[in-house]
Formats: structure tokens, sequence, C-alpha cells
């Protein structure tokens, strides 16, 4: 099972004081030499944390592992995407208000600007995959929106607690069976830290695990290299 780190936490730091450090270019290598399979980052159309100049270094950085881009379904990020060429895209929602994602994509809604979007990428070999909730029928639609693979929402499986967290469990492990059945690959990813993540990690199937905050925020202490490993640890 592939770990994708994100370090956009890395460049919330630095941009607090709009500085040069901590630089999330170098944090991506470091998480690398901890075992990380792929780094993820996400470019917000309103630049609250990654920047531009990120996005250039990174991709000229990672080069052994997957690079994931989270962007929104925009003419100006699928234009930077085509640019860029990262391994992969993952489309997801943004609210300028929200302090992180909050959900899934809402298919329903925004379907013909996403298709547009997974087309214009795709075409250029770049596999695209969906941010959703773990519900069937988004994985049916981003079936028919097609796109390669899907990343199931673990949110509300992350925060929950006792019997709770048990029906959100359950949810996501029908949602990964559900998008296998239809042929799309399948990753999950948000709010895991290193107590959780066992049991999602545990679900046959998944491709991979994005995991971003309780990575960093591990690192703070330990170390990026430590922090990296240890969750491989745990994935394993």
């Amino acid at each position: 099972m592939l770990l994708g780190v994100n370090v956009d936490h890395v460049a919330t730091v630095r941009e607090a004081r709009k500085d040069i450090e901590p630089d999330p270019v170098k944090a991506a290598a470091l998480a690398i030499s901890g075992g990380a399979d792929g780094i993820t980052i996400h470019l917000r159309e309103d630049r609250r944390h990654i920047q531009d100049r990120d996005l250039k270094l990174m991709r000229k950085l990672v080069s052994s592992v997957e690079l994931n881009l989270e962007m929104a379904a925009t003419d100006e990020m699928v234009s930077i995407a085509l640019k860029v060429r990262p391994d992969m895209v993952t489309l997801v929602p943004e609210k300028r208000a929200e302090l992180t994602t909050e959900g899934g994509l809402d298919l329903k809604k925004g379907g013909k600007k996403i298709k547009k979007a997974i087309d214009a990428i795709q075409k250029k070999g770049i596999p695209v995959s969906l941010f959703i909730n773990p519900s069937s029928a988004d994985i049916e639609m981003s079936k028919e929106l097609g796109a390669k693979m899907v990343e199931i929402h673990t949110g509300l499986y992350s925060n929950a607690k006792g019997k709770k967290q048990m029906t959100e469990l359950k949810r996501v492990q029908k949602a990964v069976k559900s998008a296998l059945d239809v042929g799309l690959l399948v990753n999950a990813g948000h709010g895991l830290n290193y107590i959780n993540v066992k049991k999602i990690a545990a679900i046959k199937g998944l491709r991979g695990l994005y995991i971003g905050h309780s990575i960093i925020a591990m690192s703070v202490y330990t170390g990026m290299e430590k922090a990296v490993s240890e969750m491989k640890r745990l994935i394993s």
C-alpha cells in the first residue's frame, strides 16, 4: 500500500510569516528519505500555502516517487497541471473560508466542469482521481465522468468515536469495494493519524493512503524522516 505524504502544512507555517522557511520542497525530500511513496501538494486558488514556485521545484525534485497535485477543477488549475505534468491529479472541492477540505466533491452539481477537467488532463496521459465521500452514488458518477481512480474521504471516520467510528469505517469499507467492483483504483485519506490508520490500512484493495497533518505534526517532535517511517510501519 502506497503512502502519499502531503506537505501543505509546512508551507502553511512558512506563509504565516511570508518567509522562505520551512521549505515544503526540503520537507518532501526528507519524507522520501523516510519511505514516502509519493508527495502530495494542494495548489489552492488563493495560494494560501503552496505557491507556484513550490510546484515547479517539486516537479524537479520528485522523480523517484509519485507527485500528486490536488487542485480545483478550474481552467487556471488545469492549465497549470498540463504545463507542470504531475504524475497524477486529484480534483478536490475548495471553499475560501474553510480551514481544510470539508468533504468530497459535489459531483452532481459540478459534474460538467469536473468532466471537462478530467478529459483535458487525462488526454495528456495524466491520471485523474476524484476526492469523494464514501457513497455508492458518488462512485458510480465518478466512473461515468471518466476518472481513473477515486480517493475516499475518511474525515467522518477519523473524527468519530466508539460505535459511530465503526459505522463510518463500514461506510468506507463498502465504498472501497464498490469502487473496485466498477474498475476504479481506490485511495483513501483525510484526518488519518497514528491511532486510527490501522483499520483503514487493513481494507483490502486500497491502492494508497494520503496523509498530511498528522505526519507534519509528528515531525515537529521527531523529524520528518522518522515521522514518515513510523507511519509506513503502521500501514505495513
